[in-house]
Order: structure tokens, then C-alpha cells, then sequence
């Protein structure tokens, strides 16, 4: 089985299209202004209009208001919510019907209870996302985009059905997280970036292709 690979906090269409032709199943937009992956309505828009059925994107919110996110879905249109706070599964069930779009709910871990919680979202999520847990406050440190890792083996056999895994993912330790994790996917930002919030072509090629390598 191959695995899917998120690029997250695109910006420009340029790194849009080394991300498709690398493989990248998802391309994340990130809307929460304190990132500096922060994009506007009008980017946005113009990179799913580019990226087309080439690949699912995804747009990404932290906390984010069911005005905001009923404004991103009308205007731009894209593929898959991402809620990246500390979002009530109530929350997550009412914003996917309110899109009528699948929703990745990230769960920040920090220790074995963190990845257990996980499981009050399985009946309301579309996909569940394992990131590091850096705060119990998410308003106080942006959750997501760090490069911190947390230890893999938490999330292994949390959920009975696939997952995807972030945190501090990089081509050198793809491969492992994945074999310790047991995940189906994997999300990366800051690893394919020169400098943060400025993606990296050859980053993103060969983070597809550490992600794509047969485990073992």
C-alpha cells in the first residue's frame, strides 16, 4: 500500500505543481493569520482552481468560526476541512454537515492519554491526524508546523482504521515513524522548507520519495 503525503501551508502554485508531480496525494492552505502559512482568499482560490482534480486540497483551521470557514468553503472551494484546535467532536460533526465535506481532525500528542482521546472522534471525523501536542492552549502556541516530533509508538493501534501522522516528519525519519506508528499517511510543512513558510522543491521531492519507499 502506498502511502498518502500531505503538503501542508502552500502558498504558491509553483510549489503546488512540484508537490503533484512529486505524488502528493494533499495540499494544505492554511487559514489562521498567526502562521506564517497564512494565506488570503484570493491565493487560496487560485491554487485549487490550479490544483484541479490533480490533487485534494485541504483547508485548515485552528478554532476557526463557522462564519470563516463557510466564507473558505464558498470562495474557495476546497476538497477536505483540516480542524487543527482543540475543536468538541460536537464541533467537528457540525461543521461536516454544515460543508457537507470530509473533515482530518488533528489530535495533539504529548503522552498516551492525548492519543487515546482521539477516539471520540472516530464517529464524526473523516480522518484522524496525530501532530505534536506543544500546548494544553492552542490559543497561546499555534498548534502544527513546529518540527517537533513526539514519540511514535503512542498512536499505534489507537484507531481502529487508518490515520495520518505529523510532527516533526523529515525524509530521514519518514520511514521510521511510519513502521513505529503504524499510520497510512503522513502531513509535512516545515522539513521541505528553506526557511519557514518558504517550501523547497527538492524538500518536497524527496520527502514524497523517502514516503513512498517500501518499509523494511
Amino acid at each position: 500500500m502506498e502511502i498518502d503525503v500531505k503538503i501542508c501551508g502552500l502558498v504558491s502554485t509553483e510549489m503546488l505543481d512540484v508537490a503533484i508531480d512529486a505524488g502528493a496525494a494533499y495540499g494544505g492552505l492554511v487559514f489562521e493569520p498567526r502562521s506564517v502559512r497564512d494565506v488570503s482568499m484570493e491565493q487560496a482560490a487560485r491554487l485549487t482552481q490550479h490544483g484541479g482534480d490533480r490533487i485534494k486540497m485541504v483547508a485548515l483551521f485552528v478554532n476557526g468560526s463557522d462564519e470563516l470557514i463557510e466564507t473558505v468553503c464558498a470562495r474557495v472551494k476546497p476538497d477536505m476541512i483540516q480542524m487543527h484546535g482543540d475543536e468538541s467532536p460536537e464541533m467537528v460533526g457540525r461543521v461536516r454537515k454544515m460543508t457537507g465535506l470530509p473533515v482530518i481532525k488533528a489530535i495533539g500528542v504529548r503522552n498516551a492519554d492525548d492519543a487515546q482521546s482521539a477516539r471520540l472522534y472516530e464517529d464524526v471525523a473523516d480522518l484522524i491526524l496525530f501532530d505534536t501536542k506543544l500546548s494544553d492552549d492552542p490559543q497561546h502556541v499555534l498548534p502544527g508546523g513546529s518540527g517537533k516530533a513526539f514519540d511514535w509508538h503512542l498512536v499505534k493501534n489507537v484507531l481502529k482504521r487508518p490515520f495520518m501522522l505529523a510532527g516533526g516528519l523529515n525524509a530521514q525519519n519518514v520511514a521510521t515513524a511510519l513502521e513505529q506508528s503504524g499510520a497510512a499517511s503522513v502531513d509535512v510543512s516545515s522539513a521541505v522548507e528553506s526557511q519557514p513558510g518558504c517550501k523547497d522543491g527538492g524538500l518536497i521531492r524527496e520527502f514524497v520519495a523517502a514516503a513512498h519507499a517500501p518499509l523494511g
